[in-house]
């Protein structure tokens, strides 16, 4: 009897140990499928945040390079628009400044035919007066190509007078502006070609230096002259190089 009392007790205690490890694991087990649950719905709205953060920066990447075309577009008009604005500003500057010359052109042709009028010459008479002034003007210089050639052959005259009766000291003075070129040289005769003659004021017997890039090479003495171009020997003692065909030359004693 005791045995079945004892055994009876074994098997309450092994049932009661049992009931406490069911509801001990059971709730280890619930707590684990709370904390599994938990975690999965956890990593499930991370990783639809994150899905979602990844949709919103290719839409906000996506609207960023929409919004740098549009503003490289913007620019690019604004840059139409300063060009053609500062087109229209030049051109409107030219306007303005053709408009105040045809203005002043206007108000000098009223002023002239305000003075015109003035003056009462009839219509008729313009013309004659118009062929009166230019045959004043013809006559003018006419007058002053003769005293162009009366002046050089008093000039020439005066030159060859001082030669005859003077005592040999005279030199012949040139035109002060006059410069000239060498054509032609002659190294075996020692004379040159001038490309200036009695037009460009040049007299017998009238005496040049000739120079290269600002040296003195030598000093000649004009014998023949032509219309524009004479005929010069190299003065003896006085060639100091070797003369060349575009050297230059100028008077050796200019006219004051």
């Amino acid at each position: 009897m005791l045995i079945r009392i004892s055994l009876i007790l074994a098997i309450l205690a092994a049932l009661s140990a049992g009931v406490v490890n069911f509801v001990f694991v059971k709730d280890k087990i619930t707590t684990l499928t709370t904390d599994r649950n938990t975690q999965r719905d956890g990593r499930i709205s991370a990783e639809s945040e994150r899905d979602q953060t990844k949709k919103d920066l290719a839409k906000t990447q996506n609207d960023l390079k929409q919004t740098q075309d549009q503003l490289a577009d913007a620019n690019s008009e604004r840059d139409k628009a300063v060009a053609t604005a500062d087109a229209q500003s030049k051109r409107a500057d030219d306007l303005s400044d053709k408009l105040a010359k045809v203005s002043q052109e206007r108000d000098d042709a009223q002023n002239s035919l305000a003075a015109y009028t003035a003056t009462g010459i009839k219509a008729e008479d313009v013309g004659k007066l118009s062929r009166d002034l230019k045959d004043a003007q013809d006559a003018i210089e006419v007058g002053n190509e003769e005293k162009v050639v009366l002046v050089r052959t008093i000039t020439r005259l005066t030159n060859e007078l001082a030669e005859i009766t003077g005592t040999g000291d005279y030199v012949v003075k040139l035109p002060a502006d006059l410069k000239g070129k060498i054509l032609v040289v002659d190294p075996k005769w020692d004379f040159v070609v001038l490309n200036i003659g009695e037009d460009q004021g040049v007299l017998q017997d009238g005496e040049l230096l000739v120079s290269r890039d600002g040296k003195l090479v030598a000093k000649v003495v004009v014998r023949t002259i032509e219309k524009d171009r004479c005929i010069a020997n190299i003065v003896p003692g006085w060639k100091l190089g070797e003369v060349f065909e575009g050297d230059e030359v100028s008077p050796a004693h200019p006219a004051t």
